[in-house]
């Protein structure tokens, strides 16, 4: 009988074994990728402010969603936004970025500040993804001056899913081992609860991206605090924003099957932001998978200089609500 029960144990030794060691060559190829994404750190107010910029051309700020950083930004606009100047900041609590005592979005929006103000910046289209919706939409009210659009893509709006505080137990599971196990167990659940429909169905490119940004959430303990922040105060906060005070044009795209932030929200938040449009994607979900070109033309067609096709072409600039479907 001890021979049976010795071969069991060395195969869950080795099994355990096998599992630690995929552990951790994932997380250290994941702070691979990172390492590898060029990032500088700035003093300011707010302690140390990190950022990533990308490309040549007029510049635009992005504010990511949670789980992210600056190099989930970068990939998150990647394909939807070519020919611009990219910067990315890390919002507070994510890699480079400090959490400053008692933080809140309002506190954000003044740090993306101090970054413009580093990099010589009067004004840049500022969009706001998911999470960093909160924080892109203080930006626009505290400092009209410095924003000079507004787009916010799937983005954490009032009424939304998302804008609650999350559980306490949550903070547990927020973690890299939790998510890691969840990543080899059941990649489609994962994938899911980041935003994936689940009757949809992803074409290779699709499924190539959602790979990667699986990935790019990794290594999850450099942006822990960023994550709590958000969970627990920040995403709860926009319910209280004056959407009708905002004066910069602004354009919202969401996805009607969006599982992970409710649409209806958007559409709330079209009607009371005085100079809005609304693009409504039929598919895609949270991440606008397959919907890389029709977002391009939007916000190229949005953000363009006046005289490119652009700005005030779009119906976003009309005294007229727009919804484009």
């Amino acid at each position: 009988m001890a021979g049976p029960r010795l071969i069991a144990f060395g195969a869950a030794l080795a099994g355990v074994g096998a599992f630690v060691y995929r552990y951790r060559r994932d997380l250290k190829e994941a702070q691979d990728r990172l390492d590898a994404v060029e990032r500088e750190v700035i003093s300011t107010p707010f302690g140390a402010v990190e950022y990533a910029a990308r490309g040549v051309g007029e510049p635009l700020l992005v504010s990511h969603g949670i789980f992210e950083g600056c190099a989930g930004a970068l990939l998150s606009v990647r394909d939807l936004m070519p020919g611009r100047r990219v910067i990315a900041p890390s919002r507070f609590g994510y890699l480079g970025s400090d959490l400053p005592p008692a933080a809140t979005p309002a506190d954000q929006a003044d740090a993306f500040v101090s970054v413009l103000d580093h990099l010589g910046l009067e004004r840049t289209v500022v969009v706001g993804i998911s999470a960093g919706a909160t924080a892109a939409l203080q930006l626009a009210l505290r400092h009209p001056a410095r924003v000079e659009r507004l787009v916010i893509i799937s983005g954490n709006l009032p009424g939304s899913t998302t804008a609650v505080a999350q559980p306490k137990w949550a903070r547990f599971l927020n973690r890299d081992l939790p998510i890691w196990t969840l990543k080899v167990l059941n990649r489609r659940l994962l994938a899911h609860l980041a935003g994936v429909p689940g009757d949809f169905r992803p074409s290779a490119e699709d499924d190539r991206f959602v790979s990667e940004f699986i990935d790019g959430l990794f290594p999850i303990a450099s942006k822990v605090r960023g994550i709590d922040f958000d969970a627990f105060l920040s995403n709860p906060d926009v319910n209280d924003y004056p959407l009708e005070q905002l004066t910069v044009p602004t354009l919202l795209i969401h996805a009607s099957d969006d599982p992970l932030v409710r649409y209806e929200a958007a559409v709330e938040a079209a009607e009371r932001i005085p100079d809005s449009t609304l693009v409504t994607l039929e598919s895609g979900g949270h991440l606008g998978l397959g919907q890389s070109a029709r977002i391009r033309r939007e916000v190229d067609s949005f953000t363009s200089p006046v005289g490119e096709g652009g700005a005030e072409g779009h119906p976003s600039t009309s005294a007229r609500k727009g919804v484009l479907l």
